[in-house]
């Protein structure tokens, strides 16, 4: 909230306001706005939370540490660190997961997304949409839709559970598959929860359809995972223009990690001109829209979503068909799994250490996440990179307040800094794995 919400900017264009406390955002981190008369002079998302040195922390420790470590960079979206994490090192040891182990990696995959993505709608984003502060604002509207919400997210971390052994950093994700299969009852047990999450995420999209998304265009980058079969989650190549996709190896060629004074997070940029990008479902749907399951499409269809709007705010419909998607994708496999074939062979497919040099990338709930290790021959670490998504969108997020701000600049203080906590939200940034605050500051000279 602003030090003074109603008050109308000084004639001087002297002034500063303060949001000291900005909730349903991950993290600690500030906006700085700096106006110049009535000129931006700069903006600057300022995450200040101390670095915590994953990648330094990782060096020397044993691969089959790696995705326990991983996964603790993130409460919200583990697998999506230990599933990049450990698909990196398979690709060094040339181990090759078998289908089915394959295919209930991408089920516990969706129900990360399912998970990430209904907590970040109904409790972090929703609100904006009906001018409350919070959820619990939001459930006095809205009860029955609130509570559904509460629902599909304990359908997801119900499979986290099964799968992963339990819902928060889960710890079954392995090299080569999972450390253990859960029993066979408990897999079929998770479909009539699902067929009742489908039923409930379908009603839940149509709710935030009729959402009023405040207008808003810019010229995005979109960067997004690419599959020639299906929508991509755990694989496939990078799509970075719309006739354009290179493969994993070549992510570093194309985007790189720069420091700027006001973050201790780096900001990725593309190479060679240094110009942001946008990853997350809206890059998702963009370019795979057609490949989503039949429902999911159908929904997307009806709902005449269209990502090439470039409007950030509708981001949460983007989410809400990806659950969609999630749901009845997870569904799929395990009606059509040949658990005969899944039980007949080790959970985990054995391996021998050796030396070299392996990258990864998955879509995150938030968008593209990349992972590079080298180990030694002994199989320890030497080497690790990581690139978040919410990395790679801090500099397009900087990009989007600039073009809001072109237009709201001579609006009131409060006025100008809720519509950027809110632009800012449309991201769901990860800048951590607690929910803190965010700072916003604008100084006029």
């Amino acid at each position: 909230m602003s030090d003074s919400p109603s008050t109308p900017p000084p004639s001087d264009n002297q002034r500063s306001i303060r949001v000291p406390i900005l909730t349903r955002v991950e993290g600690e981190g500030a906006l700085n706005i700096r106006f110049r008369g009535s000129n931006i002079h700069e903006i600057q998302l300022n995450i200040y939370e101390p670095p915590r040195f994953f990648e330094a922390l990782l060096r020397g420790r044993p691969i089959e540490d790696v995705a326990d470590i991983t996964s603790r960079i993130c409460g919200i979206c583990p697998i999506a660190y230990q599933m990049t994490a450990v698909q990196a090192i398979e690709s060094i040891l040339d181990v090759q997961v078998p289908d089915q182990i394959a295919l209930l990696r991408r089920i516990v995959y969706c129900a990360e997304w399912i998970e990430s993505h209904v907590l970040h709608i109904h409790l972090l984003h929703a609100p904006d949409f009906f001018d409350c502060h919070s959820a619990i604002e939001l459930a006095k509207k809205f009860p029955d839709e609130v509570k559904r919400g509460l629902k599909l997210k304990q359908t997801g971390n119900r499979i986290l559970e099964v799968l992963g052994g339990r819902a928060i950093h889960p710890i079954n994700i392995a090299i080569g598959g999972f450390y253990r299969l859960p029993k066979e009852h408990q897999l079929l047990e998770l479909i009539p929860y699902l067929e009742q999450g489908l039923r409930d995420a379908i009603d839940a999209a149509r709710w935030l359809a009729n959402l009023p998304f405040p207008q808003f265009t810019a010229p995005y980058n979109y960067v997004s995972l690419i599959h020639p079969e299906h929508y991509p989650i755990e694989s496939g190549d990078i799509a970075i223009q719309p006739d354009h996709s290179i493969g994993a190896n070549d992510y570093e060629t194309h985007f790189q990690e720069v420091q700027v004074p006001h973050s201790t997070a780096l900001q990725s940029r593309r190479i060679p001109d240094n110009t942001e990008y946008f990853v997350g479902p809206l890059a998702r749907m963009f370019y795979n829209q057609e490949r989503l399951t039949p429902q999911a499409k159908e929904l997307a269809d009806q709902l005449a979503f269209d990502p090439r709007a470039c409007n950030p705010h509708q981001s949460i419909l983007a989410r809400a068909i990806e659950v969609v998607f999630a749901f009845e994708e997870a569904l799929s496999i395990l009606r059509n799994l040949s658990y005969k074939d899944l039980y007949g062979r080790a959970p985990q497919t054995p391996y021998n250490a050796r030396a070299g040099t392996g990258v990864s990338v998955t879509e995150a709930p938030r968008g593209l996440i990349f992972h590079r290790y080298s180990i030694d021959a002994n199989g320890h670490v030497e080497f690790a990179k990581i690139v978040p998504p919410t990395s790679q969108n801090q500099a397009r997020i900087e990009a989007d307040l600039r073009v809001l701000l072109t237009d709201i600049h001579s609006q009131p203080d409060a006025s100008i800094a809720l519509a950027c906590e809110r632009l800012v939200r449309t991201y769901d940034p990860c800048i951590s794995c607690s929910t803190h605050f965010l700072k916003v500051k604008i100084d006029r000279e």
